[in-house]
């Protein structure tokens, strides 16, 4: 069969070109790089939401999911657009890196020409590269546990913020877990707004200890949902609301209301249901940047915590090792614990 042209299409008032559209990105499906094109052309206002202004790492398939994977952190300084917007953004080794900031829908379109299927915002505005506004809470199922736990979970989640006062806007991951985000004023570092993101674990799991859990290490959790509080770490970053994820069923990381997060089944959200989903019901985080919250509160968690003697948790591995940090051993081999 021959290949089907190049095609271009004007996108928020740019011309982006769109080559090989038939090639196959989610073969399964039967899903080609014109429908990830279009896909997200449909969720345009949804994703850009998410993504606008933000320091976002692009996690490419030039050849489809089945084939080669990279994530792209740096933006080439020639061979793209002109009018291709990027952010400096600093690593936990305070090396830089100029990532894409898109600015309209167009810069969202570019990075599926290029490939990309899953988009990883920083929680960062471009104008504020350290300082984050958006609060993460990443519910991980483990083994044993499924959706209806996480879904549980989130209900926690929900109560916790409920008695601060504050708004939580739920996703789907786009797999068995789910995403809490909360806006912030962006006036605290990394640092703080991970302890806060602790802190915040720590009250959700104290109102469940049997079913929730923030271990670190994974021999520590048994079947309990982990809330992954290093998803706050300086350079980790999500797939954003309206991202498909790179799986052989091109499901999507889909924004829910908390009417509704009981009774959905995250296989349902995919390439193909979401933009019908989004044309009819619009997007449940639309209203996700009307009020930034106040993080003191949570610091002052922080604070009661360090006082009955719970300070700081394990950053990731990858990460430098930091002040006030404990061991980032695991249990079982910590010799000092095993010699008490």
């Amino acid at each position: 069969m021959p290949k089907a042209a190049a095609e271009e299409h004007e996108v928020a008032g740019h011309t982006v070109r769109l080559s090989s559209p038939d090639k196959m990105v989610f073969p399964e499906r039967g899903f080609t790089k014109r429908d990830v094109f279009e896909y997200y052309l449909a969720v345009g206002d949804g994703i850009l939401r998410a993504l606008h202004d933000r320091p976002t790492t692009l996690q490419r398939f030039p050849d489809g999911i089945e084939g080669e994977m990279f994530f792209q952190k740096r933006i080439p300084a020639r061979g793209v657009p002109d009018w291709i917007k990027t952010a400096t953004i600093k690593f936990p080794s305070m090396r830089t890196a100029d990532e894409l900031s898109p600015a309209d829908l167009a810069h969202v379109a570019w990075a599926a020409q290029m490939g990309t299927v899953v988009f990883h915002p920083w929680p960062v505005r471009a104008t504020a590269p350290d300082e984050p506004d958006e609060l993460r809470i990443d519910l991980d199922p483990q083994p044993g546990t499924g959706f209806a736990d996480v879904v549980a979970t989130a209900g926690v989640v929900r109560e916790v913020l409920a008695d601060l006062g504050w708004t939580g806007f739920p996703k789907t991951s786009g797999g068995r877990g789910v995403h809490v985000y909360v806006r912030i004023e962006p006036r605290w570092s990394f640092i703080d707004v991970r302890r806060a993101a602790i802190a915040l674990a720590r009250e959700v799991e104290r109102r469940n200890p049997a079913g929730i859990t923030t271990s670190w290490w994974k021999e520590e959790r048994g079947e309990r949902v982990f809330l992954d509080y290093n998803q706050m770490a300086r350079d980790r970053t999500i797939a954003c609301a309206y991202s498909l994820r790179a799986n052989a069923r091109a499901t999507v990381s889909t924004p829910v209301t908390w009417a509704e997060l009981a009774d959905v089944e995250p296989d349902d959200f995919d390439l193909r249901t979401v933009p019908a989903r989004f044309t009819k019901g619009g997007d449940p985080h639309a209203g996700i940047d009307d009020v930034a919250h106040d993080l003191t509160p949570l610091l002052e968690w922080v604070q009661r915590d360090e006082r009955d003697g719970l300070g700081d948790l394990p950053y990731p591995p990858d990460h430098p090792k930091m002040p006030g940090e404990p061991k980032r051993v695991q249990p079982s081999k910590d010799r000092d614990r095993s010699q008490k």
